[in-house]
């Protein structure tokens, strides 16, 4: 991927106050992806801006003016609380760190199995399988044309949404666009290992998170979901390989960082 300049507080600050391009949120909101702990604190700063800018234009004109004063006094000390803040969370995070790499050292590592979500899934993973139902629907017309084209550029500058690196021996069959409550959403018809049928479909959820890959069975698929930033993903296959989707899904999400 191309080099993006480093994240800098000033950028976070205009981040919280909207004052962004949309090239320049999603590399933010990428580099938020990455620290979860920074990430919070942002969101937290964005909802209480959030609040107070409503209460500064909702308050009537002869309400007390120390009240509105001190609310701006506050708005203008987020920024400094949230650099402090921050650099608190990440000391403490670097000590757990230095401890786990002790324990790993003298127990031996830890590894995690895989697990499939126990609570109910993101409406977002139910529009990726209608996604991939209307694709294979779409197959049975010889009206519709396929979009062979995987042009992950082209994709972000038409619909601000960041596409994962296709692995070299995966075959992109179909690529096409959906509306969705958000703005548009991409849905990615695959083939690989011989025609075994795979859908990468991405869209913006409404909301920010940072999701690690998760699974989920429903209508007789199974969908491997994350989340970065206000972008979410899921692929989906109907062949019973939990452990292997799960995986290959993380691969994608690793190339968006």
């Amino acid at each position: 991927m191309k080099p993006v300049d480093p994240i800098l507080p000033s950028d976070i600050d205009a981040y919280v106050d909207d004052q962004l391009d949309t090239a320049r949120r999603i590399e933010v909101e990428a580099f938020l992806s990455r620290r979860p702990e920074i990430a919070a604190t942002v969101m937290a700063d964005r909802s209480i801006r959030g609040e107070l800018r409503l209460a500064l234009a909702t308050a009537p004109i002869h309400g007390r003016p120390e009240t509105r004063d001190a609310a701006r006094r506050l708005q203008g000390a987020l920024s400094r609380h949230r650099i402090i803040h921050s650099l608190q969370r990440a000391a403490a995070i670097a000590m757990l760190l230095g401890a786990g790499w002790v324990a790993n050292s003298t127990i031996g590592p830890f590894t995690p199995s895989t697990v499939e979500a126990s609570t109910p899934a993101p409406s977002f993973v139910d529009a990726a399988i209608t996604a991939h139902t209307t694709s294979k629907l779409r197959e049975t017309m010889p009206s519709q044309t396929e979009a062979t084209s995987y042009d992950t550029a082209g994709i972000r500058s038409a619909t601000a949404i960041v596409m994962p690196e296709i692995p070299a021996d995966w075959r992109v069959k179909d690529v096409q666009i959906f509306p969705s409550a958000f703005g548009p959403s991409v849905e990615v018809t695959i083939l690989r290992n011989g025609g075994e049928r795979l859908s990468l479909f991405a869209v913006r959820p409404g909301n920010f998170a940072v999701q690690q890959a998760a699974l989920t069975r429903s209508s007789g698929v199974q969908a491997s979901y994350w989340q970065i930033g206000d972008v979410a993903y899921a692929l989906v296959s109907e062949t019973d390989r939990s452990d292997r989707l799960r995986d290959e899904a993380q691969t994608l999400a690793d190339t968006l960082y």
